[in-house]
């Protein structure tokens, strides 16, 4: 790949023309429309957040040096930037009065600073390699100068691997944090729009786990139909069983779920009282497990990860049941004592039992006192939840 570094071209230069879509949020042009701020491959504008931003705007008053950056050549007078994007785009934003700084104490646009100091932005001089080179090469190098700083996630890399008219449209749709269905996602999927995790969700879901084989297969379909469609009908139908939303449904790998149970009939009201129910028992540890546990129809409890017998309990029921035992000559383990073989008179130590709910938890047992004895290891884990 071929490199030339530039080393007079300033702030102004690369401003001029500059278009934000708030919308996308993210830079679209500058450089007099020669240079595209954002190509697909690259990720959503990140920098707007107050400090970020803010920051770059004080490193050039400053006069500290805002690091290398990139520009792919990709015709005669066509640019696109392979790196400082984030850069590019907070300068262009404050000098069209997207946002402020605070000066001597007051909040500032650019339209609003002393003419110096507008000046010193504008003539600031940036150090720029253009770069030649096939795909290929510019993706691999765009892999390299992403290592550091704020590194791209997966899904970030993997927009940049697969850019075409899929992935365009694609972030439109699942990238766009205007897009008014945002709110209603939510509560099932956690992170950010703008870091690309609702549309690594999106795909993830759809390719059941296979997210690159499937956005290279798609790489140049020009419509998203399929993607939205299963998107949107795995959010339906965890809608449709789970009435009420609750926080812990936010992250649940609601595809994985889809898949395993949506042939399966479910009542809402009845699915509504069973949520109820468990968010109220103080014994259930994990209520991210609740949903699955209902859709599974009840039976696994390590999804609950219920709350198990302290060690004060089962010592009291060990020497309780050992004393008994003792009494009349037959095992301190229950049911080994009801056996006929060489365990019906064993007393085992304490290390050599698990304490047992009497009735099952997932059948109203509760984890206390009354409800609890010890049984030898084997018998535990061959009683189960009966």
């Amino acid at each position: 790949m071929k490199t030339t570094l530039k080393t007079e071209i300033t702030v102004e230069e690369i401003c001029k023309g500059f278009v934000y879509n708030e919308y996308e949020g993210k830079g679209l042009f500058g450089l007099s429309g020669k240079l595209t701020i954002q190509p697909e491959y690259q990720r959503n504008y990140i920098y707007a957040d107050g400090k970020r931003d803010v920051a770059v705007i004080y490193s050039v008053l400053k006069g500290y040096p805002l690091g290398l950056i990139y520009f792919t050549k990709v015709a005669d007078d066509k640019f696109e930037v392979l790196d400082g994007q984030q850069r590019i785009t907070s300068l262009g934003r404050y000098l069209t009065n997207k946002f402020k700084i605070i000066i001597d104490g007051k909040e500032v646009y650019f339209s609003g600073l002393a003419a110096d100091l507008q000046a010193k932005i504008l003539q600031t001089k940036l150090l720029i390699y253009e770069c030649e080179g096939t795909e290929s090469e510019i993706k691999e190098w765009f892999r390299t100068i992403n290592i550091a700083g704020v590194p791209l996630n997966e899904q970030e890399l993997s927009n940049a691997i697969h850019s075409g008219p899929f992935v365009t449209k694609a972030k439109e749709e699942f990238s766009n944090s205007q897009n008014a269905n945002i709110q209603k996602w939510s509560a099932f999927i956690a992170g950010n729009v703008n870091r690309q995790d609702y549309l690594r969700t999106a795909f993830d879901w759809v390719s059941k786990g296979h997210i690159d084989e499937y956005m290279s297969l798609h790489r140049y379909d020009d419509n998203i139909t399929e993607l939205k469609t299963y998107f949107n009908t795995v959010i339906d139908w965890a809608r449709s069983v789970f009435r009420n939303i609750e926080k812990e449904m936010c992250g649940l790998p609601w595809g994985e779920l889809y898949e395993q149970y949506h042939t399966t009939a479910y009542n809402p009201q009845t699915v509504a009282d069973q949520v109820k129910k468990l968010y109220a028992d103080p014994y259930v540890k994990n209520r991210k497990g609740i949903f699955e546990y209902i859709l599974g129809g009840c039976t696994d409890g390590k999804l609950l990860d219920v709350r198990v017998f302290d060690d004060a309990t089962k010592q009291s029921v060990y020497r309780k049941q050992t004393a008994d035992a003792t009494a009349h000559s037959v095992s301190n383990c229950p049911l080994c004592a009801l056996g006929s073989d060489a365990n019906k008179t064993r007393i085992w130590k304490l290390n050599e039992m698990d304490a047992d709910h009497i009735t099952a938890w997932s059948k109203g047992g509760a984890t206390d006192i009354a409800n609890c004895q010890m049984l030898c290891k084997t018998h535990n884990r061959a009683k189960g939840n009966r």
